[in-house]
């Protein structure tokens, strides 16, 4: 992975430098070692098959037992469907409608934003700078498998029955996996249980995210901040911090010689100043380094005019003219990238156990968002440096690079099932949501049919019902794609 930050070897573990532009090669070396097994013989032997020319599926019943014996209780599973379809039914909405808000604002106000590189089109690690390779393939490996398994219990908690398990494989890459049901037990099966069979996959990806970022939470409490002070990851220009020499990354440790102790400790020792004063601060440079520097306090209310803020918004910030400034961006505790990752589940954060439960399902949603923040990385290094093991079971027993490196593997496994679930969540075929979708419309027109039918009011031909099912899924599908790929392209245009 091509990365403009050093990284830790938690980090380093799951990264490779790869040059994307040899994929056709590759894709083309596979095609032919593809065409030489299956004249061969070998795809038979393997019960494996080209499609699309240059995929393989195989197909395996390994699993088919366990699959038996956890399914026995089908009521449970029953119940487990029913959840997942609610579940799935509000996030796919969500999906759906995000899609649509981001294709409206895309046409009013396109965005100046450089577009990607070919490697970043892709969410395949190792190709995409975003998702390192070993971290990668680890997630796509466990999501694939739980989202299918999660697929067949549902399918046998209803009575169908299940042909076998399969991978798709681009080369050593997971492309996707699949649970091979019945078609004909699947097509006659009931909506209802159809519809929880599609949800079951994506939701259990869901479901396991929330598991992994318990685990997470559970896990940052066994961190320790390397002392009680602040860093800052930005410098403002011409300020008095820039003036001094501080750097970004810096941790202030002391302001006049007194310590620092977390960010209210902080603003409590500069707001003893006003703007103009010179103070002595002492800082721990990236590098290892202490320094004392010495810094002029400008006025707060004075440089926020000059962002444009009015004098009524000031005073509702409780901003008032003569305020210090020493001009640092991003203010955090040490403890801030596991506090990033942990969410409202970080034992460092104040929150009742109601609150963690609300804002949970929101985190969940940030984390897709992390990687691209941290090009490509889970935690940024220098967060990572600021962190130590506790005096506890588990960081005794593993050290600071052991806790590293099992928040760095949850995060991924956590990370790739909240795309691989949201993304099969978009309602167009052959995603699970397309699916949904089109069993909703098709369940929706039934009622209305049924309700004209005991009113008298008119009489639909059932053909006519999957007909126009059938045309909704297919308009929807064909519409969104056209959505994905206009976001996808726009920046190019």
């Amino acid at each position: 992975m091509e990365a403009n930050i050093p990284l830790s070897m938690a980090a380093a573990w799951g990264a490779v430098d790869f040059d994307w532009r040899i994929i056709p090669l590759l894709i083309f070396g596979w095609y032919l070692l593809l065409k030489r097994w299956e004249r061969n013989g070998v795809l038979d032997r393997w019960n494996a098959t080209r499609v699309f020319g240059f995929v393989l599926m195989v197909r395996t019943k390994k699993g088919l037992k366990m699959l038996e014996k956890v399914a026995k209780p089908r009521r449970l599973w029953r119940i487990y469907g029913e959840i997942s379809l609610w579940v799935c039914t509000l996030a796919m909405f969500m999906v759906g409608l995000g899609l649509i808000l981001a294709f409206a604002g895309a046409l009013i106000s396109p965005p100046d934003v450089e577009p990607p590189s070919a490697s970043e089109l892709v969410a395949i690690p190792g190709i995409n700078p975003m998702i390192p390779l070993w971290w990668g393939l680890i997630g796509f490996i466990v999501a694939l498998v739980i989202h299918e398994f999660g697929h067949g219990l549902l399918a046998r908690g209803h009575g169908m029955r299940i042909r076998s398990f399969g991978l798709l494989q681009l080369g050593p890459l997971p492309l996707g996996a699949f649970a091979e049901p019945e078609g004909e037990e699947l097509f006659k099966a009931p909506r209802r249980e159809r519809q929880r069979m599609f949800a079951a996959g994506p939701a259990t990806n869901l479901f396991a995210a929330f598991v992994l970022l318990i685990m997470i939470g559970g896990i940052a409490g066994q961190f320790a901040s390397s002392n009680q002070s602040i860093h800052v990851t930005g410098i403002v220009k011409d300020q008095g911090a820039d003036n001094s020499g501080m750097l970004p990354w810096d941790t202030i440790e002391t302001i006049q010689g007194e310590d620092v102790i977390g960010l209210e400790g902080f603003r409590e020792l500069l707001d003893q100043h006003q703007a103009g004063d010179s103070v002595l601060i002492g800082v721990l440079h990236e590098d290892g380094t202490r320094e004392t520097v010495n810094a002029t306090l400008s006025d707060k209310y004075t440089y926020y005019q000059s962002l444009g803020f009015s004098s009524e918004q000031l005073d509702s910030l409780a901003i008032e003219p003569g305020d210090p400034f020493l001009g640092v961006e991003g203010l955090n505790s040490n403890t801030a990238g596991i506090d990033r990752l942990a969410g409202p589940l970080s034992p460092n954060v104040e929150y009742t156990m109601l609150q963690r439960t609300l804002i949970a399902p929101f985190h969940v949603v940030y984390t897709m968002f992390i990687p691209f923040e941290f090009q490509g990385v889970a935690m940024h290094p220098n967060e990572e440096a600021m962190l130590e093991a506790d005096d506890s079971w588990l960081g005794n027993l593993v050290g600071k690079e052991g806790l590293l490196f099992l928040v760095n593997l949850l995060f991924w496994v956590m990370w790739v099932n909240i795309l691989l679930g949201f993304t099969n969540l978009i309602p167009m075929v052959p995603f699970d949501g397309g699916h949904m979708f089109k069993d909703m419309v098709h369940a929706g027109l039934s009622r209305l049919r049924a309700f004209g039918r005991k009113l008298k009011l008119w009489n639909f031909h059932p053909l006519w019902v999957d007909q126009i099912s059938r045309k909704a899924s297919n308009f929807s599908s064909l519409g969104l794609l056209f959505m994905l790929l206009f976001l996808i392209l726009m920046p190019y245009l």
